[in-house]
């Protein structure tokens, strides 16, 4: 198993253990609650502040988007500072046809959006 294999294998593993209550507050508090809300598809950024207290729990399309920010800011931070990991998911990206990576969770493009952080942590 390589080591990037290895830091994703870790990273996924967060995403599935942790509850989408504390996966919404982390993302909340790293990200902010507007960009939480548009990486989700929902159009109120309350509804992250009530999934982070575990009011109200996301639709499953919702939840899906969650974990896979969640997945690859893990991934990422293994390598990288916070504020570069917030960088690269709201900056352009040549892996992703120069699309941001938050524009392409926010489509569904989940598993592209996970190729694209393991290429940046492999050097490529």
């Amino acid at each position: 198993m390589t080591d990037v294999q290895a830091r994703s294998r870790a990273a996924h593993q967060k995403a599935v253990e942790f509850s989408v209550a504390d996966i919404a507050r982390f993302l909340q508090e790293t990200l902010g609650q507007k960009l939480v809300a548009y990486i989700a598809t929902v159009s109120d950024p309350k509804a992250v502040g009530d999934w982070a207290r575990g009011v109200h729990a996301p639709r499953p399309e919702s939840e899906q988007r969650l974990r896979t920010a969640f997945h690859v800011f893990h991934l990422l931070q293994n390598e990288e500072s916070p504020h570069t990991v917030r960088a690269w998911l709201v900056g352009v990206n040549p892996q992703l046809d120069d699309e941001t990576p938050v524009d392409a969770i926010r489509e569904g493009r989940l598993k592209d959006v996970v190729v694209a952080a393991k290429a940046y942590i492999a050097g490529g």
